[in-house]
């Protein structure tokens, strides 16, 4: 038999209730608990012990369980860990602090750990004695040894005095060896589909990188190359080229459609022909965009119209002789007025009886600066200004033979390119080719001088070209030409450019966004290699709330009631809007005078400063204030200090001095990261470490993640330690 348990640092549940049957046979059990600190052989508050024939197993029931979670003065774990009785932990402390009598084992006992956990001081450097400006220490030891050194790196995006990530000081007598400096700079970044236009591998504060996507790639936004900025943040945008693909069209029984594929990708073009002899009413091909199809797709039809005179084009007319009828398909070509520059398809097509919608002409008030000079050349009379569709025409002087278009014309505010004067006896000859040499006549002929005309055949028919300076024009080939392009796209939120006319290679239209939307990218889109290239954008022209108010400045207004009623009466302002600033008197403004609305957002605007070369009150800065009662003027020399609210982390100086009138660059406050709970829920994640209750994380600062019980993860491993970039978090995904 087994009698009462004496079970140290633990009871029997219910023990009152059990006491009176004890002694008990071999073979009984009972449950119990351990007392706080304390745990079972297995590691739980609870467990059961057993009466056996040598008896109660277990033998301890209850350990002294250690928990590991801080060292004074030293590192310690992440997360709390857990040690039973009789296990050890080596332990670290700072620098300037050491382990009581040189040990570096703390081992739990039944009375808790020996020794403490605590690091004993001892004379270092201390790095509260330096700051580095965007960069921080790469180890945790606070207090350094004499002569012992410590590693530094600088934060993303910024390198050391000579181009390095990271950097060292050493502990000396007299302190520190030197101040770590990190200064602003950008990485190449990383390509998705595309590549860089330079070469160079780091890039300082403001450098734009250019990039081109790869072929079938396209930008987020439907260009085929994009632009990148090294900011404070960073670069501006990431390199990602993406393939677009287009919905495979529903077409009718009699049209025909070549090639047939299971995936359309942005570029493809498809062409159309209809069956039995039916007429096509519409284009003959059409483009896949990142909008989808464009133009739409053609219909089949036994009989179609013939169409009228086409209609006037205001400030516009009809290129050539107009006549009574035009039959289906004929084409008619537009051209502007002078001074005015041609928006949309410059041709159209009678299409079953109907003319599509015209072009517009639109004034262009731009002019050309003075005539680009001509060597060995001169320009035949000509007065400014010179405006959008005025020529001006060349001679070249004596002896010297002009090569290239006698005239140039400034378009939109720039010349078209020059002709050259080359003398003549420096005109290069052109070389005989397999096809000119069939002809017998000139079969023993190895060269060609400037301006001969010479003929060949392809395919039984006769081609000609002409030496121009060396070269042939056109180029003496029987290749098939390239083919041309589908009728020009109707881009989203643009005028309409509604049209079923093919265009040559090289050729140009000129887009134009609606009234509303503004244009982004290239103005025009160009014909090559038989398809549509540098397709713009037309986005929404968005407006900008109230204009920030400045320190001792107004907005100028109008004086009328109109105005005195926008000053009660908050309103939007249309993008492109400009207004201007005035300061109190006592005061000049600094930093321009005025701000535009682009987009959305006000230009940064003036400050009203201190006349006589003093400073007003300094600038407030987003969750932040400076530690003193701010002055109406201070003079020059005089400095500020800055601090932040709770949580948010300062970047830059935190002192701000007055010099010539204006303050120094101020400070940032960066934002905490909220740590959302409904995100974590939507997300089906939660914080790794479970005995955190964490809410707000600061700029800098690592959370690490975990998928909820029963999912598992859907984003790379590396998001689920996300860290807080200026209030912003990204989350990880699980499923």
């Amino acid at each position: 038999t087994c009698d009462f348990p004496d079970i140290r640092h633990g009871s029997l549940y219910s023990e009152d209730y059990y006491k009176p049957n004890f002694p008990v046979s071999v073979g009984r059990y009972y449950s119990y608990y351990c007392d706080k600190n304390f745990v079972t052989p297995s590691g739980h508050s609870w467990d059961y012990i057993y009466c056996r024939p040598k008896g109660w197993s277990p033998a301890v029931p209850c350990f002294r369980q250690c928990n590991f979670n801080y060292l004074e003065h030293g590192n310690y774990p992440n997360y709390e860990k857990k040690y039973l009785q009789g296990q050890s932990v080596k332990v670290e402390c700072y620098s300037g602090y050491s382990f009581p009598n040189e040990e570096s084992l703390m081992t739990c006992t039944e009375n808790g750990w020996s020794p403490p956990p605590r690091c004993i001081h001892v004379k270092t450097c201390s790095k509260s004695d330096i700051e580095i400006e965007n960069g921080f220490f790469s180890e945790s030891n606070f207090q350094y040894p004499l002569n012992k050194q410590t590693q530094y790196k600088c934060k993303p995006g910024y390198v050391t005095a000579d181009g390095r990530t990271s950097g060292s000081i050493t502990c000396l007598e007299s302190g520190w060896s030197a101040q770590p400096t990190c200064v602003k700079s950008c990485d190449m970044p990383l390509f998705e589909n595309s590549r860089a236009k330079s070469d160079g591998m780091w890039f300082k504060l403001n450098d734009t990188l250019d990039y081109v996507c790869h072929n079938g790639y396209e930008s987020r936004d439907g260009h085929t190359t994009g632009s990148l900025v090294c900011g404070y943040d960073g670069w501006s945008d990431t390199a990602t080229c993406y393939e677009r693909e287009c919905s495979i069209p529903q077409i009718e029984r009699y049209l025909n459609v070549e090639p047939k594929k299971d995936i359309y990708k942005v570029g493809d073009v498809l062409k159309f022909s209809c069956r039995q002899r039916l007429r096509r009413v519409g284009a003959d091909s059409v483009q896949c965009y990142h909008f989808g199809w464009s133009p739409g797709f053609p219909t089949c039809k036994w009989k179609v119209q013939s169409c009228h005179p086409p209609p006037q084009l205001p400030n516009g007319k009809v290129k050539g002789t107009q006549k009574e009828e035009y039959g289906h398909n004929e084409v008619v070509e537009y051209v502007c007025n002078p001074r005015f520059l041609l928006k949309g398809p410059n041709k159209i097509q009678c299409v079953d009886g109907e003319w599509p919608t015209l072009p517009i002409c639109v004034e262009d008030k731009s002019t050309c600066g003075h005539i680009p000079d001509l060597d060995h050349g001169y320009v035949l009379f000509s007065t400014p200004p010179y405006r959008h569709g005025d020529s001006v025409e060349f001679n070249c002087r004596e002896a010297f033979i002009m090569i290239g278009h006698r005239s140039i014309t400034c378009i939109r505010g720039k010349w078209t390119q020059l002709p050259q004067c080359v003398a003549r006896d420096e005109l290069e000859t052109c070389k005989t080719s397999s096809l000119i040499a069939r002809e017998a006549k000139l079969s023993q002929r190895t060269e060609f001088y400037h301006n001969t005309n010479v003929s060949y055949k392809c395919k039984g028919k006769y081609k000609h070209s002409v030496c121009i300076n060396g070269r042939w024009d056109p180029e003496v080939t029987c290749r098939v030409r390239i083919q041309s392009c589908p009728p020009p796209p109707q881009i989203p939120n643009a005028q309409d450019m509604t049209s079923t006319v093919n265009y040559r290679d090289g050729e140009k239209i000129s887009v134009l966004c609606q009234e509303k939307y503004l244009i982004r990218g290239t103005e025009e889109i160009v014909c090559k290699d038989g398809r549509w290239q540098s397709i713009p954008r037309c986005v929404e022209k968005i407006p900008c709330s109230q204009p920030p108010h400045i320190e001792h400045g107004t907005i100028k207004s109008s004086v009328s009631s109109e105005g005195r009623k926008q000053r009660f009466e908050p309103k939007l302002y249309v993008h492109n809007t400009r207004l201007s600033y005035i300061c109190e008197d006592g005061f000049r403004l600094s930093g321009g005078n005025g701000i535009t609305c682009h987009m959305g957002k006000w230009s940064s605007p003036p400050q009203c400063v201190v006349s006589k070369r003093k400073c007003g009150s300094p600038p407030p800065i987003d969750n932040g204030d400076i530690t003193t009662f701010p002055l109406p003027a201070y003079s020059p020399g005089s400095t500020v200090e800055y601090q932040c609210q709770s949580l948010y982390v300062l970047q830059g100086n935190r002192i701000m001095t007055c010099r010539n009138g204006e303050w120094s660059k101020p400070p940032k406050c960066l934002d905490a990261c909220v740590i959302s709970e409904e995100i974590m829920e939507e997300h089906k994640i939660q914080l790794r470490w479970k005995y955190q209750k964490k809410i707000y994380s600061k700029t800098g600062e690592t959370t690490e993640f975990m998928c909820i019980p029963g999912y598992h993860k859907k984003t790379v491993p590396e998001t689920f330690r996300a860290t807080c970039r200026e209030g912003k978090l990204l989350y990880p995904t699980c499923g």
